[in-house]
């Protein structure tokens, strides 16, 4: 199963170039326009292209359209040709595996080849949400992705519960590449023990970037499906025509993380009402911290910026997240970043 894991370079990428997406809702607009976006990015991706897009499962928020990774990924899948689709990913915890390993299955045989299947272990909502849910236990996590690995490959140790239990269908090639997503050391020391790929949420958890792809590196065990290690981070990214014009979009994805943490999400602001946003200076510090973290600017300066943080951890391939007002501005900024890296020829 290695070379449905490791990516492809392509242009003058030194590792591949891939697309994390939340279907981010902005003010103004509706849940099926940025659905309508999130396929026309996914096509375009593919034309560009950037290796994987995979899309993230968020609940009760009313900037993020993607509740529904497998059916949103059946839906690309359908509108799409080469492009690897998958999740990023899915929170284990608030399903049974039996049901994933029964989406991803249908998935897998429909489009062999093509599906990731990444977990979290997260929420992915507020508490009450998570409740509403009836979300399972989340220190459960290793005994659930066991279960799921056992229904994909339909095989459990002997005497075990679901021993006799088939989850169909079940693609003739196996199960998809499943991967380990994690913010922390937990889900990177579990990846690594288990031989699996590993993918890091640099956009949100940076300062634990380097030491968790350590600790991963450091655990990993060779397994049936993966050779040596192979991770991958997410990075928060906003390319422009010019550096102004993206830090002004890169505020609207500050404001509405601030709005978030404060615990009243909503859609993505608008530039106007960004830069107009009477700050508290707490609030501002919040969010030049956050800015921080987002590579901003031109395609060359956000190529410069990804090129520098790949070669610091070693990352095995970048996973491009952009959060902005406007489905064109988020297409726009994908666009002037493969165009800068010359992966459209």
């Amino acid at each position: 199963m290695n070379d449905q894991i490791r990516g492809i370079a392509r242009g003058d990428a030194e590792v591949p170039l891939s697309v994390l997406d939340l279907a981010t809702v902005s003010a103004g607009h509706t849940a099926g326009e940025a659905l309508r976006t999130t396929t026309e990015l996914a096509r375009r991706a593919e034309a560009w292209g950037y290796h994987r897009f995979w899309v993230a499962e968020h609940h009760g928020m009313p900037g993020v359209a993607s509740s529904s990774p497998a059916v949103l990924i059946a839906h690309l899948a359908a509108v799409t040709r080469t492009i690897r689709l998958g999740s990023g990913g899915v929170m284990l915890p608030n399903h049974a595996p039996l049901v994933i390993a029964e989406q991803f299955g249908m998935l897998h045989t429909l489009h062999p080849g093509r599906i990731d299947l990444g977990l979290g272990r997260a929420p992915g909502t507020d508490p009450a949400t998570a409740r509403a849910l009836r979300r399972g236990d989340a220190d459960r996590f290793p005994e659930d992705v066991a279960d799921l690995m056992g229904f994909l490959d339909g095989r459990f140790p002997e005497g075990h519960p679901f021993e006799r239990i088939l989850a169909v269908p079940r693609a003739p090639g196996g199960r998809p590449p499943i991967w380990l997503l994690g913010s922390s050391g937990f889900s990177a020391q579990l990846a690594g023990r288990l031989g699996l790929p590993f993918a890091f949420a640099h956009h949100f958890s940076a300062a634990n970037t380097e030491p968790a792809l350590e600790l991963y590196r450091s655990t990993f065990r060779p397994s049936e499906v993966l050779d040596r290690p192979y991770a991958l981070i997410g990075v928060s990214a906003v390319a422009a025509d010019t550096t102004e014009e993206a830090m002004r979009l890169a505020r609207t994805g500050g404001l509405s993380m601030l709005r978030l943490r404060r615990g009243t999400p909503g859609p993505i602001p608008t530039p106007e009402e960004a830069a107009g946003y009477p700050y508290t200076e707490v609030e501002e510090d919040f969010l030049q911290a956050w800015l921080s973290n987002v590579i901003i600017g031109t395609g060359p300066e956000v190529r410069e910026g990804l090129t520098a943080l790949q070669r610091r951890t070693g990352a095995d391939e970048l996973m491009i997240t952009t959060s902005v007002y406007g489905g064109g501005n988020r297409i726009r900024s994908y666009e002037l970043i493969a165009r800068a890296y010359k992966l459209i020829s």
